[in-house]
């Protein structure tokens, strides 16, 4: 079966109620069922895709399921096997006077005589299998537990240099928790790193979800940010821009000397090449931009005052 909206199937809004859901199967359920269709292989998959649409939205718990992860994930959580289970296909029928036995037999291939309890499944390889009254089911197709979501913020050096950090959270059962956390050099704001099988138990006995941490970083006093390239700002005097100079630049790994030719303009950006932040998940790392400020004095004593008329006289 594809992956559709349920609602849409049963053709009612998503704040449906219980009542309005049920009349709405019921009306398609007996336009659709089998016995009135013979032979119509249409009717058959729109017959299957009302009772899966039903089978959802008609139990409190799948449906919150379903409206939290939305089709696609739900659907990838959830095989047929669990979407059916409880499902009282015998109950509903004996209202339109049909047999679930037909259901099966004409849908899904079941063959009459034989027991089955309505749950099915999709195997690995796509097909659809049925399971008879009494037989285990296979661990391994029951839904996993809800993933857990927590924003972690960390410092800018931590972000660009990576860290191992023990992090305390409180779980679902109010019970605090500690779990060691690996911060990969260059993770970016937004990102979200998980730790498999730390989330919620499953309620169906499948393994259980994971625990993501959104990752929040502080900015930093000196650095900013851009991509993988980090921005520092360096004042120099006018002297020192008409004359030239060398500073001291701080880098993610020390201090860096900086060559500043002579008359150079203010706001304008050298590069220091390799001495940014390192490719996430890659080689290499980004640059890092200087970008040179020529500071104007806002006093002068008088010496420098007497300096500045000689320098204007020779037009400077």
């Amino acid at each position: 079966m594809g992956k559709k909206d349920y609602y849409e199937i049963l053709g009612v809004s998503k704040n449906a109620t219980e009542d309005e859901i049920k009349k709405a199967y019921r009306k398609l359920a007996m336009k659709y069922h089998p016995d009135k269709n013979k032979g119509n292989k249409e009717a058959e998959e729109k017959f299957k895709e009302i009772n899966e649409a039903y089978a959802v939205l008609s139990d409190k718990e799948k449906r919150k399921q379903y409206d939290t992860f939305g089709s696609d994930e739900f659907h990838q959580r959830f095989t047929q096997e669990d979407i059916f289970r409880g499902f009282d296909f015998d109950n509903i029928f004996r209202e339109f006077g049909f047999s679930s036995d037909d259901f099966i037999s004409q849908i899904f291939g079941g063959k009459r005589g034989r027991v089955y309890t309505f749950r099915t499944g999709q195997a690995r390889g796509g097909s659809t299998f049925f399971r008879q009254a009494g037989e285990p089911f296979e661990h391994h197709y029951a839904p996993k537990g809800e993933d857990i979501e927590y924003e972690l913020t960390i410092d800018f050096l931590d972000a660009a240099l990576g860290a191992q950090k023990i992090i305390s959270y409180i779980d679902e059962k109010g019970e605090r928790k500690e779990v060691t956390l690996k911060i990969p050099a260059g993770i970016q704001e937004g990102k979200k790193l998980r730790l498999a099988g730390k989330g919620r138990a499953s309620p169906y006995g499948g393994k259980p979800g994971d625990l993501y941490f959104r990752i929040n970083i502080r900015p930093h006093p000196i650095f900013r940010r851009e991509g993988d390239d980090i921005h520092v700002t360096k004042e120099i005097t006018f002297s020192q821009a008409a004359l030239g100079t060398t500073l001291e630049v701080p880098t993610l790994k020390g201090i860096k000397h900086l060559k500043v030719p002579a008359g150079i303009q203010s706001h304008t950006k050298m590069r220091i090449r390799n001495e940014g932040i390192p490719h996430l998940n890659g080689k290499g790392r980004g640059d890092e931009y200087v970008q040179i400020i020529v500071k104007t004095p806002t006093s002068l004593n008088e010496r420098q005052k007497k300096l500045m008329e000689e320098l204007r006289k020779e037009g400077l």
